[in-house]
């Protein structure tokens, strides 16, 4: 049963119009803070923000003895690993049960201790994220695994060994993965195939400043040099382009006009063109960017998700909402979660007309073409949308609810929106701050 404060009553049909800021990125900041445990002095990140998922990663870390505390400015935290230690497999469970970041423990845990206990993953159901290709690494670095009732447990018995690694598809989690093993184990890795994500340019930015040797080509080949010890790092998280482009839809969606403090130009690029093509506006300062709805109507367009530097799968599903306002026929093939689509039955309960295909509506080569899953859509507007009971099925599709309770007419009992609070920091508060008429049930206190 739904707790009353995992509620959010959202009174649509006002535009949401001001300010807020989106800090650090959400898929950078939690691996930032595994990768302190590798150096042998105190690292200092800094512009973190408070979300789930930073919170789940302190916890660990403490569990395993290294002290996190707050820095001198708001948003910093200080992380010292000088007495890592073993932690209780209990204390991990019930830490990690909601998050799938503890798989990234594994490799500075086996430098720094010689074991590493791994617990059933968590996070967001949008399709397969098979854990296995992590294990099959750490196996080729010289790991060894045995599977129990209550996880995995990691042994190196022995120093781990560089290796010569294709990713069969970018992903990201798996590039994290070889990074954060390769830096310490002896001699070079050569991953190929890799992801180049901005997140992934900044991890290593901060392995780099920690004494790594990397070397990224322009062939998505990443060459590791192995060092025997590392040390801290001092750094600045790069800004969640994925929030950012979040409260961009939600201001096309309503009809307003947004200033994200924080958002920067050069990691949204495709993000900005395809904000463009549909008909909104956008103004990009020194500070952050403006984006807003012009007046007129919106232009369908044909859009296809893929790696960096393609148009990123987190952005798909705010902008869709924002699709059902446009004039045509918009057409949308998702080529990184074959599940990701399925939030459009939601979106259809509220009046909007869209229709999922299992073939590639698009030219992008795909790994789903063969395998009948629902991966590809047709969106007809526009179509005004009403408000409805939601549930939340993961992170981006509950914030692009959110958006579409807002852009709809009438009252939406939105819920599961603890779930939101995984990647985006204060949105309650930033929603009041922006206008929004939102409340949460009687009784469970104000929004």
């Amino acid at each position: 049963m739904t707790r009353s404060n995992d509620v959010l009553l959202v009174h649509g049909g006002t535009p949401l119009e001001g300010e807020i800021r989106v800090r650090g990125a959400k898929n950078l900041v939690p691996k930032a803070m595994v990768a302190a445990l590798l150096g042998s002095a105190p690292s200092r990140l800094r512009n973190v923000p408070d979300i789930r998922d930073v919170r789940v990663v302190r916890g660990l870390l403490q569990l395993h003895g290294v002290t996190v505390r707050p820095g001198d400015e708001s948003g910093e935290l200080v992380l010292d690993p000088t007495h890592v230690e073993s932690a209780n497999v209990a204390d991990i469970d019930a830490h990690a049960g909601s998050s799938r970041i503890p798989i990234l423990f594994c490799g500075p845990l086996l430098h720094r201790l010689g074991h590493a206990f791994i617990p059933g993953l968590g996070g967001c159901d949008i399709g397969g994220r098979p854990i296995d290709f992590h294990f099959d690494v750490l196996r080729q670095f010289g790991a060894t695994i045995e599977k129990r009732a209550d996880g995995q447990y990691l042994e190196a018995p022995h120093r781990l060994r560089g290796t010569k690694i294709r990713l069969p598809y970018p992903s990201v989690g798996s590039t994290e993965q070889v990074l954060l093993t390769a830096v310490l184990a002896e001699g070079v890795t050569e991953l190929s195939n890799a992801a180049v994500e901005p997140e992934i340019e900044d991890l290593i930015c901060v392995l780099q400043k920690m004494g790594a040797i990397i070397s990224m080509d322009t062939d998505r080949t990443i060459r590791i040099t192995g060092v025997d010890k590392l040390g801290g790092y001092n750094h600045r998280a790069l800004p969640d382009r994925l929030e950012a482009a979040s409260w961009a839809s939600a201001a096309l969606a309503t009809e307003g006009s947004i200033f994200v403090r924080g958002a920067r130009q050069r990691e949204m690029m495709t993000f900005l063109n395809t904000y463009r093509k549909v008909g909104g506006a956008f103004d990009i300062g020194d500070d952050g960017i403006r984006f807003w709805h012009p007046g007129g109507k919106l232009d369908a367009i044909a859009l296809e998700t893929d790696v960096h530097p393609g148009f990123q799968t987190d952005w798909q599903q705010p902008l869709v909402v924002a699709l059902t306002q446009a004039s045509g026929l918009s057409i949308v093939h998702e080529t990184v979660y074959e599940s990701r689509l399925g939030f459009t039955s939601a979106l259809n309960q509220m009046g909007a007309h869209i229709q999922l295909y299992r073939e590639c509506l698009g030219g992008s080569a795909c790994r789903f073409g063969q395998r009948n899953f629902l991966h590809s859509a047709v969106v007809s507007g526009p179509t005004k949308l009403q408000g409805a009971d939601l549930v939340i099925p993961d992170l981006r599709g509950g914030f692009s609810y959110l958006i579409a309770a807002l852009a709809a007419q009438g009252t939406s009992r939105v819920h599961g929106i603890d779930l939101i609070n995984r990647g985006y920091e204060n949105f309650m508060e930033k929603l009041v701050e922006l206008g929004a008429k939102v409340e949460l049930p009687t009784g469970a206190g104000p929004a």
